[in-house]
């Protein structure tokens, strides 16, 4: 048998053994080293805060693994800026590295935001505040609608809505918000107090001293939006419990609670069987 030409025995032997596959692709998409000292944080990138003990813990899985996704960077002056990888870049540093893996890409102003973006909110890094300014920055400095960055996002168009309301809130709910004093769901309740900055520090000042649910935040505006002004009579429909609600509690052996709503509410008494309403139900009807 005739010995294969050069050709058959196949493409692979044309290539070097120890060649750099990176090299084939585009250099938007290869991965390099950069020194640390070259490589500057965005200033108007969507995060703004960062926890301390948790960039302390992934300084050491750094030390121990290294960083197993690069960072994106964009050329900027003599160096280079983040657009993505920001919280890595720290943790980085605090493990004493002198080069990262990063991606160098250049990029217009809007779609590094857009990366930034769609990367934290990915990876729920974002606080909601940080999500509502990054939004609203896609809004009105790029003219980009709330619909089409609903879907850059994977969010429905209420939710992001919903989120750029956040910045409505009166500052001191921020904070409180942006330090997790108080989550969402009661940002929101502060929300619908929106024309009376006494009543929305009133009730953040009640979330905060007496650890309201968002149910409690919900049930004051409840009462605000029925008429009670004073802060005992708001505080009093607040509660779920009263003299009379712990007396039905103890004749029917069953939680019973008030839950009001701006006009009226309704008394709930709770049970845990069908033969526990029976017996509910019969003693109702004595």
């Amino acid at each position: 048998m005739t010995a294969k030409s050069g050709l058959g025995r196949g493409f692979g032997s044309l290539i070097p053994q120890n060649f750099d596959n990176s090299l084939l692709l585009d250099e938007s998409e290869r991965v390099q080293r950069l020194p640390i000292a070259k490589i500057m944080p965005d200033s108007q990138q969507p995060r703004q805060h960062f926890d301390e003990a948790a960039l302390n813990e992934l300084a050491v899985s750094i030390k121990n693994h290294g960083i197993l996704q690069p960072l994106v960077v964009t050329p900027h002056g003599e160096g280079y800026q983040i657009i993505a990888g920001e919280r890595r870049w720290r943790a980085a540093r605090i493990a004493k590295l002198t080069n990262v893996p990063a991606v160098i890409r250049t990029l217009k102003e809007q779609e590094r935001l857009e990366i930034a973006l769609v990367e934290n909110v990915q990876r729920e890094d974002l606080s909601a505040l940080e999500q509502a300014v990054s939004i609203e920055r896609l809004h009105q400095q790029f003219n980009l609608t709330y619909e089409a960055i609903s879907k850059r996002l994977g969010k429905s168009v209420p939710a992001v809505s919903n989120t750029v309301r956040l910045l409505q809130l009166p500052a001191p709910a921020q904070l409180a918000l942006t330090q997790k004093r108080i989550n969402e769901g009661h940002a929101r309740a502060i929300l619908a107090l929106k024309g009376s900055a006494e009543q929305q520090q009133q009730l953040l000042e009640a979330i905060e001293a007496h650890g309201w649910s968002v149910r409690e935040a919900e049930r004051f505006v409840a009462s605000v939006k029925a008429g009670v002004k004073d802060r005992k009579g708001t505080a009093a429909r607040v509660s779920t419990e009263t003299p009379e609600t712990k007396a039905l509690s103890k004749r029917f052996s069953a939680p019973v609670h008030i839950r009001r709503t701006a006009k009226g509410g309704k008394l709930e008494i709770s049970f845990t069987s069908d033969e526990e309403l029976t017996r509910i139900i019969t003693q109702l009807q004595r």
